[in-house]
């Protein structure tokens, strides 16, 4: 596993407990395996971050992450001024087109999701504010990493999640893309190719946060 180092070796130490938990609960056995450390170690550090909430045991004993974080991410989220400025445009995109609004910005190879509303239907998407997701899986981490589509707004068809279909455009241009805004819900009701009834809608919600910010 690689290790990104600060420097501040507890720091960096307690960074990749963390991450290792990041996809999924972790046994002790898992947490050596994974991030490489001695076993003293990693129970060490792991026990120090349960008892600051930012490691829980799961049902099976296993390390996951702790409920600390979630206040931490919604903290980050609400405090990101783009995410505030987004706010009326997501309103509205959800509002015309009855689906869950979401707002990414990218954090290295991953995506956050800043803001993020849910659509009144039963059936729906939801992605929670501070959560972090694959670059590399959805038409919001394809928009970050660069892809483009000469029709303003990509789409993806269950590749983060199965069932389920996004729209996604970019919030400014080129290198200056700050942003993802996408809209997300089961294909059932997206169907297999919701571009064209959606695409336009989420394009002009880009438009829009751009004017918000500046950019436009």
């Amino acid at each position: 596993m690689e290790h990104t180092i600060s420097g501040v070796g507890v720091i960096d130490k307690a960074a990749v407990i963390l991450g290792a938990v990041e996809h999924g609960p972790l046994g002790l056995a898992g947490l050596v395996e994974r991030t490489g450390f001695s076993r003293a170690t990693a129970h060490r550090l792991a026990i120090a971050l349960e008892v600051h909430g930012f490691l829980r045991r799961d049902g099976d004993g296993r390390f996951a992450l702790g409920t600390r974080l979630f206040a931490l991410g919604e903290a980050a989220a609400r405090h990101w001024p783009i995410a505030e400025a987004a706010g009326p445009a997501l309103a509205e995109l959800r509002d015309t087109t009855g689906e869950s609004a979401q707002l990414y910005v990218r954090d290295g190879d991953h995506r956050v999701c800043v803001a993020s509303l849910e659509s009144p239907h039963g059936l729906r998407t939801i992605v929670a504010r501070g959560a972090s997701l694959p670059l590399h899986l959805g038409s919001g981490g394809r928009v970050l990493s660069g892809e483009s589509s000469p029709l303003g707004y990509l789409v993806s068809i269950g590749e983060r999640e199965a069932g389920v279909a996004s729209v996604s455009a970019p919030v400014g241009r080129g290198e200056a893309v700050l942003a993802a805004v996408s809209v997300s819900g089961p294909v059932e009701r997206l169907t297999r190719d919701p571009g064209p009834a959606f695409g336009p809608a989420v394009a002009a919600a880009a438009r829009a946060i751009e004017s918000a910010t500046g950019l436009g």
